[in-house]
């Protein structure tokens, strides 16, 4: 490995190590991400709304739960332990729109607030989950309505 590289990926992990410490000294450590996981998407098996999307999508929940809980802690740690495509998984399912991101916020910043965490780690969390959902209702409405799409999260609920 040149001496390049091996600097490159030190830099990699020292800033992984330092996401991660951030996001903890915050209350957001491993546990509070499978807890938060774990009863979020209980919540959206009961939802009105969503409850049925996912149904129809997912047979293996203990795999999802698991794939959820990767993708989270590479979201807030920046482990880099999460691949995949969301935007392509999300652009498959027809009919969504603003309101199922709005329900998906809303049902997210209520395990937030059942969970307690600190609240700054509540605020690193809900930012990071808005924005997501504002990243794939933009990519949806966009591949749909062309440009005019572009700015399809600005009412997206705040926490």
């Amino acid at each position: 490995m040149s001496a390049v590289s091996e600097r490159s990926r030190q830099e990699v992990h020292a800033a992984r190590a330092a996401k991660r410490a951030h996001a903890e000294a915050q209350g957001v450590d491993e546990q509070f991400i499978s807890l938060m996981v774990e009863r979020f998407y209980a919540s959206i098996r009961q939802d009105y709304l969503l409850g049925p999307i996912f149904a129809e999508r997912i047979s293996d929940w203990p795999w999802h739960m698991e794939r959820m809980k990767t993708f989270w802690r590479s979201i807030l740690f920046n482990s880099g332990e999460f691949s995949g495509n969301p935007m392509a998984k999300h652009m498959a399912i027809p009919g969504l729109e603003d309101t199922h991101f709005v329900r998906w916020l809303e049902l997210f910043y209520a395990t937030l607030k059942d969970l307690g965490p600190q609240p700054e780690g509540a605020a690193l969390v809900a930012e990071r989950a808005r924005a997501i959902a504002d990243s794939l209702l933009t990519g949806i409405s966009i591949r749909r309505d062309g440009i005019c799409g572009s700015k399809a999260g600005r009412n997206l609920p705040h926490v």
